[in-house]
C-alpha cells in the first residue's frame, strides 16, 4: 500500500498556518505590553483634549502624537530572569551522596594506618557538611563546593575500590607496589585538599571579622570628630 507524501501546497499551507500564529502571538502580547498601555492612556488624554475643544482641528495629530510619546517613555518588556537552583539545595544532595559513601567505608576492610586517615578525612566532610553556619559559608563558595563533590563522589570512592582490587591482585601475584602505600598517599593528598578548603573559609572569616572592626573604629573616628572631640582628649 503506497503511503501518501506531504505535497509542496501542503508543506507551504502549514506553514502559512505557523506563520499567521505566531504573528497573531506577537500582535498579541504588543497589546499586553507596557508600552501599548502607556500609549493608550496617552492617547485617551489627548481624546479628553479634543473633547473640550483643546486640540481643535488636528486631534488626530495630537493623539497619535500622545499614543507615540506614551509608548516611546513606557519601559521595555523585561524578560524574566532565569532562576538557577539554590546553592544550599546542592549541599543537601550532597550530604545524602557522602552518607551513602560512608555507609560503603564502613563495609571495606582496610589497614589500620588507612583507617585512621580516613577517619580524619570523613571528619573533615562531615564538619562542613552539617547543616549551620559553616555549611551556609560553604555555599556561597562554588569551588568549595565542587572540592568536596568531587571527593565525595570519585576520588574517595574510587581510592579505597581501586585499593581492594589491587589487594586482590597482589595477594595472587605479588608487584613491586604496596596497594597500602598507594592508598595512604592517595588518602593523605585528598586530606590535603578538604584541609586547605577548610583553611579557606577559615581566612574568609577573619577577612570579615577584620572589616567589621575597621568599619566600627571608622565609624567611631566619625562620630567623634562630629561632636568636636579630638581623640585622646
Amino acid at each position: 500500500m503506497a503511503t501518501s507524501r506531504p505535497t509542496k501546497a501542503t508543506a507551504g499551507s502549514r506553514a502559512g498556518r505557523a506563520d499567521r500564529a505566531d504573528r497573531a502571538d506577537r500582535a498579541l502580547a504588543y497589546l499586553e505590553s507596557a508600552k501599548n498601555l502607556t500609549g493608550s492612556a496617552c492617547a485617551l488624554g489627548g481624546l479628553a483634549l479634543t473633547f473640550t475643544g483643546l486640540a481643535g482641528a488636528y486631534w488626530p495629530v495630537v493623539v497619535a502624537g500622545l499614543y507615540g510619546a506614551g509608548a516611546l517613555i513606557a519601559p521595555p518588556t523585561r524578560p524574566p530572569a532565569p532562576r538557577f537552583p539554590d546553592p544550599t539545595s546542592r549541599l543537601d544532595g550532597l550530604r545524602k551522596d557522602f552518607t551513602t559513601l560512608r555507609e560503603y567505608l564502613t563495609q571495606v576492610d582496610l589497614p589500620p594506618a588507612a583507617t585512621e586517615r580516613l577517619d580524619w578525612l570523613r571528619e573533615l566532610l562531615d564538619g562542613l557538611l552539617t547543616p549551620g553556619w559553616v555549611s551556609e559559608a560553604l555555599a556561597q563558595d562554588p569551588e568549595g563546593i565542587h572540592v568536596l563533590a568531587r571527593a565525595v563522589h570519585r576520588d574517595l570512592p574510587e581510592s579505597v575500590d581501586t585499593y581492594v582490587r589491587t589487594r586482590w591482585w597482589t595477594r595472587i601475584a605479588p608487584g613491586r607496589q604496596d596497594p597500602e602505600e598507594q592508598l595512604m598517599r592517595q588518602l593523605a593528598l585528598l586530606h590535603g585538599e578538604v584541609e586547605e578548603l577548610v583553611a579557606g573559609l577559615r581566612e574568609a572569616e577573619e577577612i570579615r571579622q577584620q572589616t567589621h572592626t575597621r568599619y566600627l573604629e571608622d565609624r567611631g573616628a566619625e562620630n567623634t570628630y562630629g561632636t568636636g572631640t579630638v581623640p585622646g582628649t
